[in-house]
């Protein structure tokens, strides 16, 4: 009965917070219509939102999180580099990527990560969500990228969290 009046109860209360951040001077009504708000929109966007699977190791995943930033700021550098130089340096490519992962929050994630990370976009995914294409800006060896995301982040992904199918 809970999870069909409160569906989200962290992100309700993370939506009140936001909303009391926003107001310059809160106040109890602020502080109500933030606790409605945080209510209303997941109980309105219930069906669209994906179920987070457990974690099962936080430390690894705040090391994760560490990595993923330390990739963004090292592919920024790396793309800068590419783009100020000859343009014949540039080997722009799509590759496929095989996915092990089926959790549909896992896969958003891995594609977002892949995404924000500067010289690489995620394309498009395939509709049984089994392989996923990806853009490079800079891939000389396809294989060796496949193997970077699968390695680098994939993998991680998959232990760090308990996976179920979609």
């Amino acid at each position: 009965m809970k999870r069909k009046w409160l569906p989200h109860p962290w992100l309700t209360l993370l939506l009140t917070v936001v909303w009391l951040l926003l107001v310059n001077h809160p106040g109890l009504g602020d502080l109500l219509l933030g606790l409605f708000l945080g209510w209303l929109i997941p109980l309105l966007t219930r069906n669209f939102l994906l179920d987070v699977p457990p974690v099962r190791k936080p430390f690894k995943l705040c090391l994760f999180v560490l990595m993923v930033f330390y990739d963004i700021v090292v592919a920024n550098l790396h793309v800068a580099r590419l783009v100020l130089g000859p343009r014949k340096n540039l080997n722009p490519a799509f590759v496929v990527v095989p996915m092990a992962i089926e959790n549909g929050f896992l896969l958003a994630a891995l594609t977002s990560i892949i995404s924000l990370t500067p010289g690489t976009v995620s394309a498009g995914l395939s509709p049984d969500h089994r392989t996923l294409l990806l853009h490079g800006l800079d891939v000389t060896d396809a294989d060796a990228l496949v193997a970077g995301v699968k390695k680098r982040y994939e993998a991680p992904l998959l232990e760090i969290f308990e996976c179920s199918s979609m």
